[in-house]
């Protein structure tokens, strides 16, 4: 059937072939030269004639493209050319010697029309017939179906190899000019959406098996996941196997002598550690757009860096896992699964709030501006309490955890619509990761994502969020987890256990759904028995602590200043003069939670006092010296060791400095031995020596040469080695002993006469080869392996030798294995003894903040604070005081105030003065002052005294809080609306020009409304500053002396040079005292003219400052009139008294 479609569809070609061999004649009868130019004719129309061809491909596309036979990066045979005719064929190849360009061209006419004649008839797959290899190379068939001769094969064409051959040349012309497609260069600068993957995919599956002779399966949309993984290597599909069960976590997987990153892990790694990543697949499913990419993408880093680039990728908030060869090379070849990949598994997770491995912990980057956070993990969850409206209350419960010292802070409590509470322990705690259990309203979820989210928020670092589901029945789950979790520990110490279980089953319910959900967080870290150190599970709101909201942290610049955000110019930075780490951290738990125990407070004001009445004293300079000489955070590395992930160098230096300390106070067995009165000072000394034994009987253990050089073989002292360790160290020895034997055997069979043994060598790492010159290789067996050699000499392995290496390998590593065994076992026994060790160090830090404490009193101008019994009305009473910051900021230091706050009266003082006169910086120095008071530490007064203030609240500066959509007059009558409700008679409230957010009479109203409601109802201590003059009456309107008007002093002067000079050009010198009395301007232009307005601008607004004073003095004027009339004329007694003092009042206004 097809022979006889094929003879009819090459029937009318003949005639075509006669008119053009006449055409042939004709042109051989011409010149020589149009013989030349009809060869330029032929090339050009050879390539030309794809246009027409092409305009009829929408029929069908065509097979193979004309130029494949001289493109460079074409197959070399395709399979689409066809024989042409027979007679054709005969004629141009049986003597292409005597053939002219003509000739061919004609021949090549002759094809290209028996091709279109032939186009409508369908193709047999006849190979192509024989020809010349000049002539191939202009063989010239772009016909759809091509034409056939009938020959003896009459096999009928498949669907399959036509679809082959239609793919084959769609490609090929898609990749014409590949190297500059748009695909290849986004792919080289990693940058591939979708549409560029997908051109990118097309083109490049033709490029992979152009030249199979197999038609590639076709392929199907929907796979299953790793359908296509017969492009990957064993070691790839077993990477997303672990990468599928942990997609949010970057993989970094041991491979041989490397760590490599794969895929989507390799692009983020490259970009966070600026390495190469080298181009591949980079999505973990078998998307289409990679189709044709037979390799993930990769970058890899040095085993000997992973910590310290994983300490990077941490630092930048992702969660890495370290994926480890879990079996070694020798082991695995002695093993059943010698062909199979090494196996892998996920050994180590780190995140933000959880890296704590080998020595040096988590720091900040360089570029971080803000202040460090305290390293915690927190846990939160909340449920709705009162149902949602404006004033919409949660119930909360919290947990924050500090793997790297093993703090733990848990709270419960009820918060208000604007969340100070929980934006309150946010900022004390700091927290770098959180733990979120369920949904989260929408107030609360915004406040985290604005504390998390910047690189510059209150935390000094973007936080990681972590997000856990909450059923109906977790509070019921989490309480048994938690007591099953605990019940498990109970076997150990019965003692502390129980009393441990008490506490934990007693905590509230949000609490114990926030500890569920941490244990079985922590676990996936490996860290969850930092539950069991129950000494350190404090509440947050143990009342023993005044509480600083998160609003008066940042006012007063506690623990970043408010500019740059960074640690310099706040008070922890006034205040840190520690040497040790652990000590720092301790002086900022200090400083955020000033003591309310009146107590404590004068035990710690009188250590202090101790150690600056003997501070060149030998005692004390050898506890400062001996805090000095400590190098190593002992906090955190002893938190390493109770985790088990310290290095053998940190744990030699760790007990050695424990050691060091112990020695140095060993005479000191009780407190009056110490020679310090403080039970504070002498406890924490006493409390050193008692650690020296159980240290010196672990530094007993170890070998300190190969502890400090990393030697895990021999760690350990002989006698305190264990069995296995001593049996695979025999076994080496022995199979060394094997390999020395064996010389003089092998010296035999190269048949050296003399007794005398071969010497091994050693090239490139390679032992226990034997060297024998070129000469004598005729002596060599041929068991024996050759593994390298020179021109002289060639270098052999003998089977025996192969043998033994092998053995002694296995040896090897078992041993590794044994002392690894042996480590952790010892880092275990020294973490039963944690709770002591830890409380020497807790000591330590003490002693630290303690001597911190007396560098800052030693300073000029410190004093002692008193304190005030309690039965004493609130009072706080400054003489000379001055700023904690900024006298160490100001050049010329701090001018002095004195001032007096008591109840009942002044219970309040009412600060007014010029702009720019010192207002805030007088109210936060009070404020400070009594922060530094209550931390224990000296102030900078000639003298001070105080009653305790259960809190301090400020409303300080102008703001906005865009992300709860509150403008900045609602952020400031929400703090206020706060301070009312906290606040009680012995706190201090700080009120910085309240009302000034909105419209004059407004703000002026609010203002005097909260400084009543202060006065008369809450009647704290209170510093309102403002500007709105018209409150000094109301100030003398509550009577009794309640509220004391105050100033900020200045004088005024300068020259007057027309009319209009008079306010412009006024120059004011703020002299920062402060006096009694009310400033009645607040000298706006002269600050106006300081920031230089323009002069113009200036010039209208004292014209029409004046004109608006002239105005409100002639109404007030009026009104003065119009009520001594009225007084003069009316004849009735009664209220005539009233009217009188209103007379008076208006009088003095004037």
């Amino acid at each position: 059937m097809g022979r006889a479609q094929t003879k009819s569809a090459v029937r009318p070609s003949v005639s075509d072939i006669t008119v053009t061999i006449i055409i042939v004649h004709t042109t051989m009868a011409g010149p020589s030269k149009t013989a030349k130019a009809t060869k330029q004719a032929s090339l050009t129309s050879f390539f030309t004639q794809r246009t027409p061809n092409g305009s009829s491909q929408s029929q069908k596309p065509p097979p193979s493209s004309p130029a494949s036979g001289t493109d460079s990066g074409a197959t070399q045979e395709l399979p689409s050319r066809k024989r042409p005719l027979q007679e054709n064929t005969d004629n141009g190849n049986d003597s292409p010697d005597q053939q002219d360009w003509a000739t061919k061209r004609v021949r090549s006419g002759v094809q290209e029309k028996i091709s279109r004649a032939s186009s409508k008839a369908p193709a047999d797959d006849v190979p192509p017939a024989p020809t010349s290899s000049r002539t191939e190379r202009y063989v010239y068939d772009a016909t759809p179906s091509n034409s056939v001769v009938p020959g003896p094969e009459e096999d009928a064409e498949d669907a399959a190899a036509k679809r082959k051959r239609e793919e084959l040349h769609r490609k090929f012309v898609k990749k014409l000019g590949h190297p500059d497609s748009m695909a290849q260069m986004k792919r080289r600068n990693f940058q591939i959406d979708d549409e560029t993957a997908a051109l990118d995919g097309e083109d490049a599956e033709g490029g992979e098996d152009a030249e199979d002779e197999e038609p590639p399966p076709v392929a199907t949309k929907g796979k299953k996941k790793g359908a296509k993984t017969g492009k990957l290597t064993p070691m790839e599909i077993q990477f997303l196997e672990i990468k599928r069960k942990h997609m949010d976590t970057l993989l970094i997987v041991e491979v041989g002598y490397k760590f490599r990153f794969f895929g989507e892990d390799a692009r983020i790694a490259a970009k966070e550690l600026s390495i190469v990543c080298i181009p591949g697949k980079f999505r973990y499913d078998e998307h289409p757009s990679e189709a044709h990419i037979d390799r993930f993408a990769s970058a890899s880093i040095p085993v000997h860096r992973l910590h310290v680039h994983a300490k990077r990728l941490v630092a930048a908030g992702h969660k890495v896992g370290v994926v480890r060869q879990i079996e070694t090379a020798a082991l695995k070849k002695a093993g059943d699964n010698r062909n199979a990949p090494f196996v892998r598994k996920l050994t180590n997770v780190y995140t933000k709030g959880t890296y704590i491995d080998e020595t040096g912990e988590l720091e900040q980057s360089g570029e971080t501006k803000g202040a460090p956070s305290g390293g915690y993990l927190l846990c939160l969850t909340e449920s709705k309490a009162k149902g949602s409206g404006t004033d919409e209350k949660v119930d909360v419960g919290i947990i924050a955890v500090q793997p790297a010292t093993g703090d733990i802070i848990y709270d419960d409590f009820e918060d208000g619509f604007m969340r100070r509470e929980i934006e309150t322990r946010l900022l004390h705690i700091s927290p770098c990761e959180f733990l979120i259990v369920g949904e989260l309203t929408k107030a609360t979820d915004k406040l985290i994502q604005h504390l998390s989210g910047s690189s510059t928020n209150v935390f000094g670092d973007k936080s990681r969020v972590e997000r856990v589901p909450k059923g109906k029945t977790t509070a019921a789950e989490a309480y048994s987890h938690v007591t099953q979790f605990y019940a498990g520990k109970m076997k150990d110490n019965d003692e502390r256990s129980a009393a441990l279980l008490d506490k934990v089953l007693h905590l509230p319910e949000p609490v114990t759904v926030c500890l569920s959900a941490m244990i079985k967080h922590l676990t996936e870290y490996g860290l969850e028995h930092i539950f069991d150190l129950t000494k350190y599970f404090q509440s947050f709101s143990t009342r023993q602590h005044m509480l600083i909201n998160g609003t008066t942290l940042e006012s007063l610049e506690v623990y970043r200043n408010s500019t740059d955000h960074s640690e310099k110019g706040s008070l922890l930075w006034a205040l840190d003069k520690t040497q040790t780490r652990f000590g720092q951290r301790l002086l900022r738990k200090w400083i955020g939670r000033p003591l309310l125990d009146q107590q404590r407070l004068e035990e710690r004001v009188s250590a202090v006092e101790e150690l600056l009445e003997n501070q060149n004293t030998i005692k004390t300079d050898k506890l400062g010296h001996m805090l000095g000489s400590i190098r190593a955070d002992l906090e955190r590395s002893l938190i390493r060791i109770y985790y088990g992930k310290c290095t053998r160098p940190e744990l030699l230096s760790t007990l050695q400095t424990l050691q060091k300390i112990s020695n140095e106070f060993a005479r000191m067995k009780v407190p009056a031995d110490t020679g310090f009165k403080s039970p504070l000072i002498s406890q924490a000394i006493c409390s050193l020596p008692a650690i020296g034994e159980t240290v010196v009987g672990y530094l007993d253990k170890i070998n300190a040469e190969a502890a400090r050089k990393d030697d895990k073989y021999s760690f350990f002292r002989g006698e305190e080695e264990t069995e296995d360790i001593t049996n695979h160290k025999l076994g080496i020895a022995a199979v060394e002993q094997d390999l020395d034997a064996h010389r003089k055997e092998a010296a035999a069979k190269l048949g050296k006469k003399t007794q005398t043994p071969i010497t091994y060598v050693t090239v490139a790492g390679i032992e226990y080869l034997i060297e024998v010159p070129n000469t004598d290789l005729k002596k060599v067996p041929a068991s024996w392996a050759k593994i390298s050699g020179t021109k002289k000499v060639s270098r052999f392995h003998t089977p025996e030798v192969m043998a033994f290496i092998n053995e002694r390998d296995q040896h090897k590593e078992a041993l590794a294995a044994a002392c690894d065994a042996a480590f952790t076992d010892l880092l275990q026994s020294i973490s039963s003894d944690y709770q002591p060790l830890r409380d020497a160090v807790a000591s330590l830090a003490t002693l630290d903040c303690l001597l911190s404490l007396a560098k800052v009193a030693a300073l000029p101008g410190y004093s002692r604070p008193t304190f005030l019994p309690s039965t004493t009305p609130p009072t706080i009473t400054i003489h000379e005081g001055r700023h904690p910051i900024a006298e160490h900021t100001l050049p010329n230091g701090y001018i002095p105030f004195t001032t007096s706050l008591s109840s009942p009266a002044p219970l309040a003082q009412l600060i007014t003065g010029p702009n720019m006169g010192g207002k805030s910086s007088y109210v936060r120095a009070v404020a400070l002052l009594v922060l530094l008071a209550q931390i224990g530490s000296f102030v900078p007064a000639t003298s001070m005294e105080l009653t305790l203030m259960d809190a301090l609240y400020t409303r300080m500066g102008a703001r906005d809080n865009l992300f709860a959509g509150e403008s900045t007059f609602m952020v400031e009558v929400s703090e206020t609306a706060a301070i009312l409700r906290s606040a009680t008679p012995r706190s201090l409230v700080v009120l910085d020009e309240l009302g000034r957010g909105t419209s004059t009479h407004d703000g002026a109203a609010i203002a005097q409304a909260v400084l009543e409601h202060v006065a008369k109802e809450v009647r704290c201590l209170t510093l309102f500053i403002t500007h709105y003059q018209s409150l000094a009456r109301v100030a003398e309107g509550l009577g009794g002396g309640v509220v004391k008007c105050v100033h900020m002093k200045f004088t005024a002067g300068g020259h007057q040079e027309g009319e209009d000079a008079d306010d412009t050009d006024q120059e004011i010198t703020f002299l920062y005292e402060v006096a009694e009395g009310v400033a009645h301007r607040s000298y706006g232009l002269n600050v106006a003219r300081l920031a230089r307005i323009p002069r113009k601008v200036l010039d209208v607004a004292a014209k029409k400052s004046r004109e608006l004073e002239e105005e409100v003095k002639t109404r007030r004027l009026k009104g003065a009139a119009r009520l001594l009339e009225d007084v003069m004329t009316q004849t009735v007694v009664t209220g005539k008294e009233d009217q009188l003092d209103h007379l008076i009042s208006s009088i003095e206004q004037l």
